[in-house]
This record gives structure tokens, C-alpha cells and sequence, in this order.
């Protein structure tokens, strides 16, 4: 698909489908737009009217224009109030343009869309919007849905000089459908042994340096946390640590950290019926995301230093598992009493977080679908962040306002973590139901000792079932545009 930024006024435009956004506030037709309606012969007019369209976010409608104009049809997309106006606006209202352009089978596509802040931010979100509505994995099936033509051409009005923003937006959303493709395959397809591949083809690809430790040089280096998860399964565990280095001394140093269990089965404690078992491939959402990051991030190039890490194996039922009650050391020492094998992934983030800070790095953000507990308090469109620095949490709520990705800034109730402490170790792997999601949190932070640090709770928005803005049901890509607007920043 080619995406083009051109300066032809929508009276000249010539293409299969011209969509257009109107506001709730200001739908009457004047100027351009009456001057427009008038060369389709009152067909816009007539649109609104028959359709009682009332320009509301995410309303749209489109019809066939008469043989005598050079457009076949229209579509118009409603943004809500004008004073409301965001780059996700346009987001939203660039993927419903793209989804419709495709149903009504054009393969050329006009979008003209007001101005947010600037041409080059208004771009990118108009170019994300069409890029990730129109994505769809079909890896996996033996014949395709709905196989009609694709949409080949889009050209973005009014937004001539914005190639390189454009350019940018699709760097991005390649690493945004590289997490999606990881996160939707199924756990034999996606395994330990296949991330660790992918995290070579990465860095062949793009020229980074690449850490690959075995379970022999996780043991040397005490990450008994992380093995204790690894025990059971067939596959062995690897884990993975890519570096991104800038030409000439770095600005920063971060260290993302990924969560990576391709399957949890939740162990010993194992996920009953109705648990969502079958869903457990996503339990490498984490990952997913950091290895969205880097290849996002490889393109762009900041003067940012960036190291990419996860833990990856699987959390499996054998002879070999972990028993509830077992005590496992981690890396930094402190010991731990598995009181649930099925929270598994704080055990795997544990020695990662160990790992991440001894690089020396000015901040760490870990992402995870770590606990049920978060999509209870936020439901599935948000994540919860947890911090105990305010710069670097206002920093990733900055990001993710950038990005359209929503996210809750929640409490570390240090006095929670009370329900952590142990009888004979240092503190169990679970807490009290109550507030599970801030004591997974509060465990984590026993692994962080001086570097800023935050906690991102991905497990619900890393998925959804049903179509919504530009995301497809299936895995979204969650947090990679936060995570590459955070380092760009």
C-alpha cells in the first residue's frame, strides 16, 4: 500500500473514494466543502440528510457519487466536537475511512482530515490509523475471508512535505503488527526456541548486539527465580537481551523488560476450566511489545540507548515443576516462597529486573500481562502503571497520550506488601485477593534498588475480541507506540 502526502485540494482530487471528517459542532457545508457538494451534485448533502449523520467520534456513512464526476464515492467520518480534537481522533477516524474504503472495494483512497498540532503529527496519526485498521494475519488460514482487492494507494490531503513523518509512522507500525504476529500465534508455534530466533533475525537485520543466555548461564548467574518457572517444561528457557546503540555517545540509557511466557499453564496450580487456558499464548504480551520496540526503534535511530530483555519459557505441568511451597532464590539473593505457582511471570520479571539494573541504565519499564486483578479495577482497554518516580511516570503517561493508548497511573500502597512477607523466606509470590495487581506490583519492586523504575499491567488491552478503532479482533500491539514515544522523547 502506498501512502502519500499531497497538496491537491479535495475539488481536484481524482480516486475510487474520498472520506472526509466532519465535526458534531460544525456540520453544516460551507466554503470547500459547499463548493465540494456542489460539483457532486448535492451528494454530500444528501448523504447527511438520509443517514441523520451527526458527525459523532467514530459515526461514519458513504455512498456512491453520480458517473459524471472523477470520484466514484464518498464517505464522510464523524470527530466529535471540535474543541475535543486529538491525534487519536484522526487515528480513529483514518482506520474507519480505511475499513470502509475496503468493504466498498476501492483501491484508491482520498482522506482529508483536519490539522492536530502540526502537518507531521497529524500524518503519522492518519498513517498509523490506515496501517493498523487494514492489518490483517492470515498466517494461519488455509483460505482467506472476504479476498477482495486491497486498498493500494492512500493520499493524505493538505499534508504535502510530511513523507518523512509518514515514513516514520510506518516504521513504527511494523514493529506495532511484528507484536501482534507475536502475541496471536499459537504457543507450539511460538515457543522459547522461536523468540530466541526471532531476536537473532532482529538483530541481523538491523545490526544490534544480541545476548542469548542458555539455562546454564542463568544458573551461573543465581536467576533461581526464573528457573524455578522454567522446571517443568520440555523446551528449554532463553533468555534474550538485544542492545540498540546510537552513533556517538548516547543521550540516555533505558532498558525495556518484557514478560515472556509463551504458554501458563499456571503450573502445579493449574488454570481450570474457565480459567482462559486456551488463551495463555498471550501470555508473552510483554515480549511481544519489547520486541515491537525494538524493531520500531532500530528504524528510527534515536540517540538513545536502548537495551531490549525477557525472560522467556513456558510454565508447564511435569515431574520437574515447581511445587506451591517451594522456596526459590533470585539473583540479587533475596528468597521467595511460592505460595501460587500460576503467578508465575513476577518470578520470571524478578531476575530480569536484577538483570536490567546492573547494566547501569538512567530508567527501566516493564511490561506484562501479569495479573487478572488489573483487568478487574480498569477493564480491558486500560493498563495500570505503577512507579515510584513521578518524572518517569509523567513521561509514560505523556507517551501514551501521544499514542491513543490509555493508561492508569495506580498507587504502590507500600503498606500492602505486609500481605507479601513470608514466615521462613523473604517474601511469597502472592499477596491477599484484595489489591492483588499493586502487591504483584509491590513484588516487583523488591528487584529494583535504585534506578527509576515503572511497572506497566498490560493484560488487558494486549487482546480484544471484537473490532475497535484500528485495532482487529486479536492481539493489538499494545504499548510498542507508547514505549517508542517514550524513548524518541
Amino acid at each position: 500500500m502506498e501512502i502519500k502526502a499531497i497538496n491537491t485540494p479535495q475539488l481536484e482530487w481524482t480516486g475510487d473514494a474520498l472520506a472526509i471528517g466532519l465535526f458534531e459542532d460544525a456540520i453544516e457545508l460551507t466554503g470547500d466543502m459547499a463548493r465540494l457538494n456542489e460539483m457532486l451534485a448535492g451528494t454530500l448533502s444528501e448523504l447527511i440528510e438520509e443517514t441523520e449523520f451527526k458527525g459523532k467520534a467514530n459515526s461514519s456513512a458513504s455512498t456512491r457519487v453520480g458517473g459524471t464526476t472523477p470520484i466514484r464515492k464518498i464517505i464522510i467520518v464523524g470527530l466529535g466536537k471540535s474543541e475535543e480534537l486529538k491525534l487519536d481522533t484522526l487515528r480513529q477516524a483514518a482506520a474507519t475511512s480505511g475499513r470502509l474504503a475496503k468493504k466498498e472495494r476501492c483501491k484508491t483512497l482520498g482522506i482529508s482530515l483536519p490539522m492536530c498540532q502540526d502537518a507531521d503529527s497529524t500524518a503519522i496519526a492518519i498513517t498509523e490509523g490506515i496501517e493498523l485498521a487494514l492489518h490483517k494475519d492470515n498466517r494461519f488460514k488455509s483460505e482467506l475471508e472476504n479476498p477482495g482487492p486491497d486498498v493500494e494507494k492512500v493520499d493524505l490531503i493538505g499534508l504535502a512535505g510530511s513523507d518523512e513523518a509518514i515514513a516514520r509512522a510506518r516504521q513504527i507500525c511494523s514493529g506495532v503488527i511484528l507484536a501482534r504476529e507475536l502475541v496471536a500465534a499459537p504457543a507450539n508455534s511460538c515457543t522459547p526456541i522461536t523468540m530466541a530466533e526471532t531476536a537473532e533475525a532482529l538483530a541481523k537485520e538491523f545490526g544490534l548486539a544480541l545476548e542469548i543466555l542458555e539455562k546454564e548461564d542463568c544458573e551461573k548467574l543465581g536467576m533461581g527465580a526464573f528457573l524455578g518457572v522454567a522446571k517443568a517444561s520440555d523446551l528449554p528457557p532463553k533468555f534474550i537481551h538485544i542492545t540498540y546503540k546510537p552513533e556517538g555517545t548516547p543521550r540516555r540509557k533505558l532498558a525495556i523488560v518484557g514478560k515472556g511466557l509463551t504458554f501458563d499453564s499456571g503450573g502445579l496450580n493449574l488454570k481450570v476450566s474457565g480459567s482462559g487456558i486456551e488463551m495463555m499464548k498471550v501470555d508473552m504480551g510483554g515480549a511481544g511489545t519489547t520486541f515491537g520496540a525494538v524493531k520500531a526503534i532500530s528504524q528510527l535511530k534515536p540517540d538513545v540507548e536502548v537495551h531490549f530483555i525477557s525472560a522467556v519459557t513456558e510454565n508447564m505441568v511435569s515431574g520437574h515443576a515447581m511445587h506451591p511451597g517451594d522456596f526459590l532464590t533470585a539473583s540479587n539473593g533475596k528468597t521467595i516462597e511460592v505460595n501460587n505457582t500460576d503467578a508465575e511471570g513476577r518470578l520470571t520479571l524478578a531476575d530480569a529486573l536484577v538483570f536490567a539494573e546492573k547494566l547501569g541504565v538512567d530508567a527501566i519499564v516493564d511490561l506484562a500481562t501479569l495479573t487478572g486483578a488489573c483487568v478487574v479495577a480498569l477493564g480491558n482497554d486500560i493498563a495500570g502503571l505503577w512507579s515510584p518516580n513521578d518524572d518517569l511516570a509523567a513521561e509514560l503517561t505523556a507517551a501514551a497520550e501521544r499514542a491513543g493508548e490509555k493508561m492508569w497511573r495506580m498507587p504502590l500502597e507500600e503498606k500492602y506488601f505486609e500481605g507479601l512477607k513470608a514466615m521462613h523466606a523473604d517474601m511469597k509470590n502472592t499477596g491477599p485477593r484484595p489489591g492483588g495487581a499493586i502487591t504483584a506490583a509491590l513484588f516487583l519492586k523488591q528487584f529494583v534498588k535504585d534506578t527509576p523504575w515503572a511497572h506497566l499491567d498490560v493484560a488487558g488491552p494486549v487482546w480484544i475480541d471484537a473490532e475497535n478503532g484500528y485495532n482487529n479482533p486479536g492481539a493489538t500491539g499494545y504499548g510498542v507506540r507508547t514505549l517508542v514515544n517514550w524513548v524518541l522523547s
